[in-house]
């Protein structure tokens, strides 16, 4: 058995290759991810300004989770709509890209949009960029751009089992249960960087399902197992939305969307790469750089969580004793003995 090769898989025979030069779908599903990765963008500047309007107007923070009050008054916000608009487009791009171009080559490119959303939030909150924080973004942008230009080059599709569904269906399930145990245990005290992995697993799921159900509509496969399908992905889709929405109460746009780019795709080329098949024609030394390259990316989101100028910034206005402020406070006392 070759490395990736999925459940019951058959031998794939070399005419199954599929490479950056060898398939014009894949050709034409690299731009449209990248049109999908620029619609995102714009649509999480847009959302995170309509979130934080809603915090302001309700006077409460949604960093532990959004209310009622705080849902009910975004489908009132027209930022927020166009940015909903905004994301839809994006899906549109992107599920259109699924459909003619493998999982593990698409779903990575989006990692242009954290470039694009960089750029719009520090125009807007007038957060300039640091060096550390553009150390950061080279990162996760360079790591994931070096896993799609080796994934181009061996990506494979072919026709999926039951058994392969069925086996992602209940991981799925498990994750979700293992994701909502999370978030009730540790929602009083999750940051930003909680949500944005939630989603982006989640997310991750959701780009993964919405690969099966094409195929198979593809292949003719429109039954129950094809409908629970499309059921997951809801439940999926609803559930990462809701935690993306919490996390830009919770830190920056373009944090938000650097956890994404960067959890969404590992999770959705994993699945893509070892239950789905996608890698069962590369060889072992592309699954170290791939390994190599999405390792440096999530250090790049770290780092970004840590040094990004506008989460430095308003951690300084956080009501926190800082040990300057200590000594200060002893030498007032000292001046009155």
């Amino acid at each position: 058995m070759t490395w990736g090769e999925p459940i019951g898989a058959a031998d794939i025979s070399p005419d199954d290759f599929v490479g950056l030069f060898d398939n014009p779908g894949l050709l034409l599903g690299i731009p449209l991810a990248i049109a999908g990765a620029v619609f995102m963008s714009l649509g999480a500047q847009y959302q995170s300004r309509g979130v934080r309007k809603v915090e302001r107007l309700a006077g409460a923070t949604g960093r532990t989770g959004l209310g009622a009050v705080h849902l009910t008054r975004l489908v009132k916000r027209p930022s927020w709509v166009a940015g909903t608009l905004l994301l839809g487009a994006a899906i549109l791009c992107q599920l259109s890209a699924l459909a003619i171009a493998p999982l593990i080559v698409v779903q990575p490119l989006g990692a242009i949009s954290l470039v694009i959303t960089t750029l719009l939030n520090a125009q807007v909150t007038g957060h300039t960029p640091t060096r550390a924080s553009l150390t950061s973004i080279g990162l996760c942008v360079g790591g994931i751009f070096v896993f799609v230009f080796f994934a181009a080059l061996y990506a494979v599709e072919h026709p999926l089992e039951d058994t392969q569904v069925l086996v992602l269906l209940v991981i799925l399930f498990v994750v979700l249960i293992a994701v909502g145990a999370a978030w009730l245990l540790f929602k009083a005290r999750a940051g930003a960087l909680f949500y944005i992995t939630g989603a982006g697993v989640l997310y991750g799921f959701v780009a993964t399902l919405a690969k099966v159900i094409i195929k198979r509509i593809q292949d003719g496969n429109v039954d129950l197992l094809t409908i629970a399908c499309g059921v997951a992905l809801a439940a999926a889709g609803v559930a990462g939305a809701y935690f993306v929405q919490t996390a830009y109460s919770s830190g920056p746009p373009d944090l938000v969307i650097a956890g994404l780019t960067v959890v969404d795709p590992i999770v959705a080329v994993v699945i893509g790469a070892t239950l789905l098949g996608e890698a069962a024609r590369a060889p072992v030394w592309t699954v170290v750089i791939w390994t190599l390259a999405g390792a440096v990316a999530t250090v790049g989101v770290i780092l970004l969580a840590r040094h990004h100028p506008q989460v430095v910034s308003e951690s300084q206005e956080l009501p926190i004793e800082r040990g300057s402020d200590k000594r200060h406070d002893e030498d007032d006392r000292g001046d009155y003995r």
